[in-house]
């Protein structure tokens, strides 16, 4: 199956950081700015975040929060690749910026799907965490201590396909849940060790709880770990002139480098797929994989190119990932 690229993020009619300057400041100053939001402790953390900037931004709005349940949260018993990928994750939000209810949704970029209805658009890329994968245990110190057999929990397929490439003899099992939800269940001996975003760790207070930070050539990371977007609808560019000031020039070019790898191919929940940007010297060094669940075969490509295209960088390691064997594994990951 030949995938094409898809439209690109839909952002160049409200790209926060294009707005010009005269521009921004024609739209009438917020009255009252209501952000959407997961209810889970770290989706809260990062609407606060966002909500404490633009009250210092902008002094006399009012900024609130709404809290809502999606159906990503609801579903625990199956795997996230088998029950609707990320969508679940954002829905609720997207119909609360529809109906006007709210005005804006934050989202951790890794569960933003890979492309939006026409409706929406990402108006804003914020500073970068740490984003690599952690190691939680309070067995094992790094992967490597641990022995044949010893039981690994993670929710993604991208994370267990590197697991079971580097480290055959791990028993790679299932983990849905919030972040307290799934250290819980470590705490309780269901796993040896868990692997999460250490981003997540970091912004809960949680970072005591990492015992290695994996390094990006043994668990690449997803398009767009660690970085906060914020999604509006596109018919309403004064929002991404109020937000455009948060933006992160460096952050926005790596992770639309990174998603257009992932949407060029038809990347989800149900393909391992990682890719991750960095600024090198100036230049956009960009590395990718995909891979079979079984982590049996693995096709790998990294390209450097002018930070100013992210999207001609994308294109360039999608051909060099083709190259290397990327779509005969996309192939057989194909429903039947």
């Amino acid at each position: 199956m030949d995938h094409p690229a898809g439209p690109a993020d839909r952002v160049a009619a409200v790209r926060a950081q294009t707005v010009p300057q005269q521009e921004t400041q024609a739209y009438p100053k917020p009255g009252r700015i209501v952000i959407a939001s997961r209810e889970s402790r770290l989706a809260m953390w990062q609407a606060e975040h966002v909500r404490d900037r633009l009250s210092l931004l902008h002094p006399g709005t009012t900024v609130d929060i709404l809290g809502m349940t999606t159906r990503g949260d609801q579903i625990l018993d199956r795997p996230l690749a088998k029950v609707g990928g990320k969508g679940l994750f954002v829905k609720e939000l997207e119909a609360a910026l529809l109906d006007g209810r709210a005005d804006l949704a934050v989202h951790s970029m890794k569960d933003v799907p890979m492309t939006l209805a026409d409706e929406f658009a990402l108006v804003a890329t914020l500073e970068r965490e740490v984003p690599q994968d952690a190691l939680v245990s309070a067995r094992y110190a790094c992967l490597e201590d641990m022995p044949p057999g010893a039981v690994v929990g993670t929710s993604s397929l991208r994370r267990e396909a590197q697991l079971r490439a580097n480290f055959p003899y791990l028993a790679v099992s299932s983990l849905r849940g919030n972040l307290d939800t799934r250290l819980r269940k470590l705490d309780e001996g269901q796993y040896d060790a868990i692997i999460l975003a250490a981003a997540g760790l970091k912004r809960l207070g949680l970072g005591d709880r990492i015992r290695a930070l994996l390094p990006v050539e043994l668990s690449l990371p997803a398009a767009g770990q660690g970085a906060l977007g914020i999604e509006a609808l596109s018919s309403r560019p004064e929002v991404a002139a109020w937000l455009a000031p948060l933006v992160c020039a460096e952050t926005d070019a790596c992770v639309r480098a990174e998603r257009a790898v992932s949407r060029a191919l038809a990347g989800s929940c149900e393909v391992p797929l990682a890719a991750y940007a960095v600024i090198d010297h100036d230049r956009l060094w960009l590395r990718a994989r995909v891979a079979l669940p079984d982590g049996s075969r693995i096709a790998a490509a990294e390209v450097k190119g002018e930070r100013s295209d992210p999207e001609a960088v994308a294109a360039e390691c999608v051909a060099a990932l083709r190259a290397e064997g990327a779509q005969a594994i996309l192939d057989d990951l194909a429903p039947r």
